[in-house]
């Protein structure tokens, strides 16, 4: 395979740091070996060695998105500020073709007496951007940023949300074929989070993604292969799900021995819808209502899964999309009663209600949503589709339409959510998107009862029973 099929080549790469116990015997190591060697006498060291990293080997193809994950100390920081050149390697060999763009440490290539504004044409020139297309980019910069008149201050006067967001702003117009992100998406609001999401999805299809992170969920969300890294070494390389679930199965067997308890690991891993989306049969009734038996525990205010819910605010959409024939207006959740609620629950009934007006006819209009995590992975949706296929609705101009997704909420892990809301006219194959919101909705639930997974469901009946002895 040719060299230029890879974006990332690592071979034997290693940093050594030597530590000292007292600043004098920094100033024996400079001085005195010499003398030794000139006298025919062997080397002494003054210091012990660390080794952050040693004998890591592996290849990035072009286009390929690759977690690293590991540890606090594994050596994660270390193999990308050698990538991206900031540190120089004591060993081995690193080559990357290419342009590339990083978000390190919070904060790194900025200069805290800049301004936001000073720091994109700095930041810009140090990536190889001439001036004169900085200023053409200033605009996009600074409205993904989103930072308001704060571009006008000092960053040494910003929030950690803002550096980044200004730091991802600026990587994003860089036209880099390589990006390395450390841990740079644990940082900021839901909105913005969502936005790199969708940015990185995009990137994903025209250039290469070096990826760093401690939130197992995301490296196999966004990447197709991780390696593992533990106290400087390579663990395993290979497919993200199969990296990270033996990397979860270990940390966890590792935690309980040190509880004194034996956990053994084993493996079969070699060495080692939104509107006019989905399928599935209409419904012809409606079913049996489920009762969780724990509902008075969920219920509980210790352990209730409580989600709270932010308003829809039109002033506050940032991303959309679509011909314009008709306008999402509203969005709300509301309880099983109908009634507006700022708080919900896991397990408690609740009632999307989309609310739209229609400036051109439409002859078979699709409402349809999708639930998110902050990552932007799709929990669940649905639309109008099946439900109103063969049935007339009508969507002459200037009317006003109003759909309505009655379901029971799931039990969410503690986080961040978002909703989606599509109006679209055609079929389920063949239609025509007037208008999308991304994150029309956010909320937050808390308290979870739920451990794993990505979303849980209410329970039939739960039990146990004995079945011979």
């Amino acid at each position: 395979m040719s060299s230029d099929d890879f974006s990332i080549r690592i071979a034997g790469l290693g940093k050594r740091y030597e530590i000292y116990a007292q600043p004098s015997d920094r100033l024996r190591q400079m001085i005195l070996p010499r003398f030794r060697r000139a006298m025919g006498k062997g080397d002494v060291a003054y210091f012990n060695e660390f080794w952050a990293l040693r004998g890591v080997s592996f290849d990035v193809r072009r286009g390929e998105t690759v977690g690293i994950i590991g540890r606090n100390g594994s050596g994660k920081s270390t193999l990308l500020q050698m990538v991206c050149g900031t540190l120089h390697p004591t060993e081995g060999s690193v080559a990357v073709h290419g342009r590339i763009a990083a978000l390190l440490e919070l904060g790194a290539g900025f200069n805290p007496e800049f301004t936001g504004e000073e720091n994109v044409y700095l930041s810009g020139l140090l990536y190889g951007i001439p001036e004169g297309e900085l200023r053409k980019r200033y605009r996009s910069i600074t409205e993904f940023a989103d930072i308001g008149e704060f571009i006008n201050q000092p960053v040494k006067t910003y929030s950690s949300g803002m550096y980044v967001r200004l730091a991802f702003a600026i990587a994003a117009h860089v036209d880099a074929d390589t990006l390395v992100i450390d841990e740079a998406l644990s940082v900021g609001d839901v909105r913005f989070t969502q936005k790199c999401m969708r940015y990185l999805r995009e990137f994903q299809k025209r250039g290469t993604l070096l990826f760093v992170s401690h939130d197992t969920g995301a490296v196999t969300s966004l990447c197709s292969r991780a390696v593992w890294l533990d106290s400087g070494q390579m663990v395993m390389d290979g497919s993200a799900r199969d990296v990270v679930e033996r990397y979860l199965a270990e940390q966890h067997a590792a935690d309980r021995a040190s509880l004194g308890e034996s956990v053994t690991v084993r493996t079969s891993i070699p060495g080692a819808g939104a509107a006019g989306d989905g399928h599935r049969a209409d419904h012809t009734t409606v079913p049996a209502d489920v009762v969780d038996p724990r509902k008075a525990i969920l219920n509980g205010e210790a352990t209730r899964n409580l989600v709270e819910i932010f308003e829809f605010d039109p002033a506050r959409i940032d991303n959309e999309f679509g011909t314009g024939a008709a306008r999402i207006v509203d969005v709300q959740l509301l309880d099983g009663n109908g009634q507006t609620r700022r708080l919900t629950a896991g397990g408690e009934v609740a009632d999307l209600v989309i609310e739209a007006e229609v400036s051109e006819s439409l002859d078979a209009p699709i409402f349809g949503f999708y639930v998110k995590d902050r990552l932007g992975q799709r929990l669940f949706g649905d639309n109008t589709y099946l439900s109103y296929r063969g049935r007339s609705v009508d969507a002459r101009g200037g009317t006003r339409l109003r759909a309505h997704f009655r379901f029971r909420m799931p039990i969410l892990p503690s986080g961040d959510y978002s909703v989606d809301v599509a109006l679209a006219n055609g079929t389920q194959e063949n239609h025509t998107q007037h208008h999308w919101i991304h994150d029309a909705l956010t909320f937050k639930a808390s308290d979870s009862t739920m451990r794993h997974g990505l979303v849980g469901i209410p329970m039939h009946a739960i039990g146990i029973e004995q079945v011979g002895v």
